[in-house]
């Protein structure tokens, strides 16, 4: 029987091209449907019924690791996992590691025993992740990892470039007159966080000052206690800008700067990371770097699909979005735009 890797060849496109022609054929433009659809006719390509081509004999569920369900970036993320889902016939179950190794390690442990179709995950810990990780794969479980560039992984991930984010952030910030500017973001060890610094450090000259707020989590707690320490500072010796490294520090930072009588952005501007939904609607329209959320969740399970389908000969692979600079009141008093 031939397979959707030999029709993706014979078509010249990716797999994840034919995956959506099968499933959601208005995604792509009627030349490649044509073209792939006539690959398949040509092959005689048919899809078994476990998924829509996934492996027939294999639970039809697929589980879902969240680093924070708390954080509505992975709720976004996991609209996207669904819909793919839902499209292929199956269910989903989903858990939250709350940033706990223990407690991933758990889950993991529970996903041997329960054996789903496979599992999507953004490991606490992305450089101590190839042995548990590798455990499932082992039995028969693929594993897709996201949101995490993979670099510690051997198979397929999906993630945003965080460093760019960071870059687009620093530049903005630089652009709008600030030399001066506050890092808000914690813990160092989640990847994620250390990018988005790093990219920021590497657009700074030497003649820009940088204030890093180290936090032990990424909450509007945190984000308020990361203003108090702004706000406590003389005028002269205050970061003029401060980039948090998610939208809730962004926004726990903004009720505290206006609650204490500064204003944003004319006394400190604020950038924040995910432009979840309450960053257009704060009070201050927050300025965000977009993550494009449910995009990431539809493609990682896609992917995951496509392992599960053809286990033994898959070619892992990875997948990094670009973010976006989305500009509003928080940094630019004149309004909104996107970059």
């Amino acid at each position: 029987m031939s397979s959707i890797k030999e029709v993706a060849r014979l078509a010249g496109v990716s797999v994840g091209t034919v995956s959506n022609v099968l499933n959601r054929p208005d995604m792509v433009a009627p030349e490649t449907r044509m073209r792939v659809r006539a690959a398949i006719a040509q092959l005689g390509y048919v899809r078994n019924g476990s998924a829509r081509q996934l492996r027939a004999g294999r639970s039809r569920t697929i589980g879902v690791v969240a680093l924070d369900l708390g954080n509505p970036f992975f709720i976004d993320v996991l609209r996207g996992v669904e819909a793919a889902a839902q499209d292929a016939g199956l269910t989903v179950m989903v858990f939250n590691s709350d940033k706990d190794a223990s407690r991933e390690a758990r889950l993991l442990e529970t996903f041997e025993e329960q054996r789903p179709l496979g599992v999507l995950i953004t490991p606490v810990n992305a450089a101590g992740q190839d042995e548990r990780l590798g455990r499932l794969v082992a039995r028969g479980i693929p594993v897709v990892v996201f949101d995490s560039s993979g670099r510690h992984n051997r198979g397929c991930a999906v993630a945003v470039d965080d460093v760019l984010g960071g870059r687009l952030a620093g530049r903005h910030l630089r652009e709008r007159g600030h030399r001066h500017i506050a890092f808000a973001g914690g813990p160092f060890s989640v990847r994620q966080v250390q990018e988005r610094h790093d990219g920021l450090v590497s657009v700074l000259t030497p003649a820009d000052e940088l204030t890093v707020i180290p936090l032990p989590d990424l909450t509007v707690d945190t984000g308020r206690t990361a203003a108090k320490e702004i706000a406590g500072l003389p005028p002269a010796d205050r970061p003029t800008a401060m980039f948090c490294a998610n939208d809730l520090v962004a926004l726990g930072a903004l009720q505290e700067l206006t609650q204490r009588g500064l204003r944003v952005p004319g006394d400190v501007a604020i950038l924040g990371y995910d432009d979840i939904d309450y960053a257009a609607a704060a009070a201050v329209p927050l300025s965000s770097i977009r993550q494009p959320r449910e995009q990431l969740g539809r493609t990682a399970a896609l992917m995951l699909f496509e392992e599960a389908d053809e286990f033994a000969g898959h070619e892992h692979r990875h997948v990094i979005f670009q973010p976006q600079l989305v500009e509003r009141s928080s940094t630019n008093p004149q309004g909104a735009a996107a970059f």
